[in-house]
């Protein structure tokens, strides 16, 4: 039997759906002046990948230097330069430039510019992406974020200030 024809006959409950998200589409997570686009949450593969679009307005401060425990985090610069701090040491990344951040490794990001900054970033593992929804729901209504509980959020995704 060729591969094409196991793939016919085998369980279709086996085989995860399909997911498009079109230019439109997507959650929509807005964090004060970083629009974020949940492109994938994890729903459709096995939560091992989330992928989201990050739209950061001029003069952006990201969030505190932090670590994840238990996940990657990858940045890839679709337009603008994004300053990625790492430990010490910064980075600008262009259009073009990948920077990929291993559990452990204490890092941020800022839009210093006077344009928009453009990023996908992916979660491997997708857990951090429920982290963003609480600091949404926490932000709601113009409450500020003190820092306790940015704190107490992280904590929940094995995230910790660096």
């Amino acid at each position: 039997m060729s591969m094409t024809e196991e793939a016919k006959t085998s369980d279709p409950q086996a085989a995860p759906a399909l997911s498009v998200v079109g230019p439109g589409d997507g959650e929509t997570i807005v964090l004060g002046t970083t629009r974020m686009r949940v492109l994938e949450d994890g729903s459709h593969t096995g939560h091992r990948l989330a992928i989201a679009e990050s739209v950061l307005a001029p003069h952006t401060q990201g969030p505190p230097q932090h670590r994840h425990a238990r996940h990657d985090e990858g940045f890839y610069i679709l337009s603008g330069t994004v300053r990625f701090t790492v430990g010490d040491e910064d980075y600008d990344a262009t259009p073009g430039t990948l920077v990929m951040v291993p559990p452990g490794t204490p890092h941020t990001f800022a839009n210093l510019t006077d344009q928009p900054a453009v990023m996908l970033s992916t979660f491997t593992p997708d857990l951090y992406v429920q982290y963003f929804r609480d600091l949404q729901d926490a932000l709601a209504g113009g409450r500020p974020l003190t820092p306790q509980a940015n704190i107490d959020a992280m904590n929940r995704y094995a995230t910790e200030p660096a």
